[in-house]
């Protein structure tokens, strides 16, 4: 090999270990920065929009999320529930959901997308405390005996039946909140987005 075939071949070298070392340093900028366009934990709080997974729900059980700030439930009703919501009506002070607390399309008798599901905000309309969930009937739940079930907050006693809407009389001016919300598949809510905006 000549002198001059073994700089061509130390320049080549050269080349591909400096090629080697920049594409490293890259994939090490590029790492971070991709990482930093999804939203982090304090984006998530600040009100970017959450994925729930609602397939290991059992009828009858809730979960709570946070959504800007806020705890948001989802509550997966059963037959009898829903069956409730028609018996509350008549004690309730805003049944048809008039005042614009929820989408358009939660604007009906179950106050949601799917009647199985429902997805408030839990924080009372009074004065902000998280009532507390009253499922059972009755006196199962501790109440009177005509109680359908639904919510009851500990700070001044508003009711809410099992779709977030108070009953008449209480300190609770308004109806629970629903916040905006899409499925992305049968068992996927995303809270926040409802794609409208």
């Amino acid at each position: 090999m000549s002198v001059e075939q073994k700089m061509d071949s130390g320049r080549r070298t050269l080349l591909l270990a400096t090629s080697a070392v920049g594409g490293a340093a890259a994939v090490a900028t590029a790492v971070p920065f991709v990482a930093s366009l999804t939203p982090s934990e304090r984006a998530k709080a600040a009100g970017a929009p959450v994925e729930v997974d609602v397939g290991k729900l059992a009828p009858g059980e809730m979960m709570t999320v946070e959504w800007r700030g806020k705890p948001v439930w989802v509550l997966r009703r059963t037959p009898e529930m829903l069956e409730a919501l028609a018996k509350a009506e008549p004690n309730l002070s805003d049944p048809g959901s008039e005042k614009q607390q929820q989408p358009e399309y939660a604007k009906n008798q179950h106050r949601s997308i799917k009647p199985e599901f429902l997805v408030a905000v839990g924080i009372c309309t009074h004065l902000g405390c998280s009532p507390s969930e009253k499922f059972k009937p009755g006196a199962e739940a501790g109440m009177s005996a005509d109680w359908p079930g639904g919510f009851l907050c500990p700070c001044h006693g508003s009711m809410f039946d099992l779709a977030g809407r108070v009953y008449k009389s209480m300190p609770a001016p308004d109806n629970l909140e629903i916040p905006p919300h899409k499925y992305l598949a049968d068992t996927t809510i995303l809270v926040g987005d409802d794609g409208k905006a």
